[in-house]
């Protein structure tokens, strides 16, 4: 019986030694997070948008603290200051540290109208202010839900309607008026012991700025509707 050579492996030897057949190809993976860039990533949030954030539970805080005794409505009043300060605060460190961005322009004002009517809506429910001024709140609560409206047509549109130099009276106008008002409230039952020729001069203070406010809200708002009236048509036209 003949034997046959067994034949020669022609393959080329693996480079410098290796046995490739022996490698497992691990799984592709992606990073949990690409930074942007400015070096964030996408879940996080930046410090301007953070602080507009919090002017909403400061709501939550400042209702807490008015239905407490004493000091409740001076810690209202100091809260309401620093929230107060978050709404300059966060657009001047928007600037300065480059980050200013689509979601804080819309949510600034967002931020700043929930603040403002949920503040209306405490003061009202504990007689802060007179029981004839509901109509001017529900005045201003239709303003800005119409307001809100517009800017989510005009957010679906790619389109930001930042907030205007007459809305940004109207807000400080409105800022004015409720410190004041929580001001007349820290000074009556946390300072004086009862009603106060101060607290009875700093309410009524706070009521002339609110009716004002009033005022500028629903001028402001009329504006706002006809200079972006266009938005109100339907889409293409």
């Amino acid at each position: 019986m003949i034997r046959r050579p067994a034949l020669e492996d022609k393959r080329p030897p693996y480079p410098l030694g290796l046995d490739l057949t022996s490698i497992e190809i691990a799984p592709e993976s992606k990073p949990d997070c690409i930074p942007n860039d400015r070096g964030h990533s996408p879940t996080s949030m930046s410090l301007p948008n953070l602080l507009t954030l919090s002017r909403i539970p400061f709501l939550f805080l400042i209702a807490v603290c008015l239905f407490l005794p004493t000091p409740g409505p001076t810690f209202a009043f100091v809260l309401f200051l620093v929230a107060a300060i978050t709404d300059w605060a966060d657009g001047w460190l928007a600037r300065k540290m480059n980050e200013i961005s689509d979601f804080g322009k819309l949510m600034d004002s967002l931020a700043d109208k929930i603040l403002m009517v949920g503040m209306l809506v405490v003061l009202v429910s504990i007689d802060l202010l007179p029981p004839w001024t509901l109509f001017l709140v529900l005045l201003i609560i239709t303003r800005e839900l119409w307001i809100t409206g517009l800017r989510l047509v005009a957010a679906a549109r790619g389109i930001v309607l930042a907030a205007e130099r007459l809305g940004k009276y109207k807000t400080v106008f409105q800022i004015v008026s409720i410190a004041l008002l929580l001001l007349a409230r820290a000074v009556s039952m946390d300072f004086s012991g009862g009603e106060s020729a101060v607290a009875n001069f700093v309410h009524s203070a706070g009521v002339i700025c609110f009716i004002l406010a009033t005022a500028l809200t629903v001028v402001s708002g009329a504006v706002y509707l006809w200079n972006y009236r266009g938005l109100m048509a339907p889409a293409g036209k």
